[in-house]
């Protein structure tokens, strides 16, 4: 991701601002600013990455203490691949290792694991843990923690037109049948709730072609902290300016009762 300037003003909340009934259902984070938070305390960018591990490792179990059914974050854009091959080379090598050593963590704290993206064109390691990770959460009735990897907004939209197509030239769909709905049923999140909330760090006010279908109506929140400074009362935070807002989803808010 880009490492332009733009920043948002500091926010911070603790845990009392968080309203429980007004929680939402799916969150969705793109995590930027590894690379930006490494290099300005003198590390390699890889340092960055392997904080930013720690931090997915914080916000996870803090969303499942609260109760939040799923939690997607971007991991790896398909545009990442511009990133020099020694990075990237780490960051394959990262993934399978968060994946080895979080495997128990994800039971313990009762994670289900899945994935979306085009993960068939990584290495046949990564997919391999991958594959053991889903595998082996796969009955865990906490919360979901879905991981974009090799993950591109408008690819998945052309592969999932490229699926009804296939389709109705097969008989099986009628083209006056395709409507939103099932465009919804063959996108990679076909089994997912749409996210209620999207965070980004580091301050970029952009979308970065991330879930560009499914976040149509979800609430924004930046925060101009990088992802390895991103900390619990920072999701708090988020999570109260969320709970303010008044999702009218293209209608009308509801009328105020006056009592006289």
């Amino acid at each position: 991701m880009s490492d332009s300037k733009s920043k948002t003003p500091e926010t911070t909340s603790d845990e009392s601002s968080v309203v429980l009934d007004r929680l939402p259902r799916h969150i969705a984070i793109i995590m930027d600013g590894n690379g930006r938070w490494a290099q300005r305390l003198g590390l390699p960018r890889i340092e960055g990455h392997r904080q930013g591990a720690e931090t997915v490792r914080r916000i996870t179990e803090r969303c499942g203490e609260l109760g939040i059914e799923q939690l997607t974050l971007y991991c790896l854009s398909s545009e990442n691949w511009k990133r020099p091959a020694s990075e990237l080379e780490f960051l394959m090598a990262l993934l399978s290792q968060y994946l080895r050593q979080e495997r128990d963590h994800l039971l313990k704290n009762h994670v289900r694991l899945q994935t979306i993206g085009r993960v068939d064109q990584l290495s046949a390691q990564v997919q391999s843990e991958i594959s053991e990770s889903i595998a082996a959460t796969a009955d865990q009735t906490g919360i979901c923690l879905c991981l974009a990897i090799n993950y591109g907004g408008r690819a998945e939209i052309a592969d999932a037109v490229r699926d009804i197509a296939t389709k109705v030239r097969a008989g099986q769909i009628d083209p006056n049948d395709i409507d939103e709905r099932m465009i919804s049923q063959h996108l990679y999140t076909a089994k997912m709730p749409d996210p209620d909330l999207l965070i980004r760090t580091a301050g970029e006010m952009r979308i970065s072609n991330y879930l560009l279908w499914q976040i149509s109506y979800s609430e924004l929140w930046v925060t101009s902290k990088t992802w390895p400074e991103f900390d619990e009362d920072d999701l708090h935070a988020a999570l109260a300016e969320y709970s303010k807002r008044d999702r009218r989803y293209g209608g009308l808010s509801k009328p105020e009762v006056n009592p006289c």
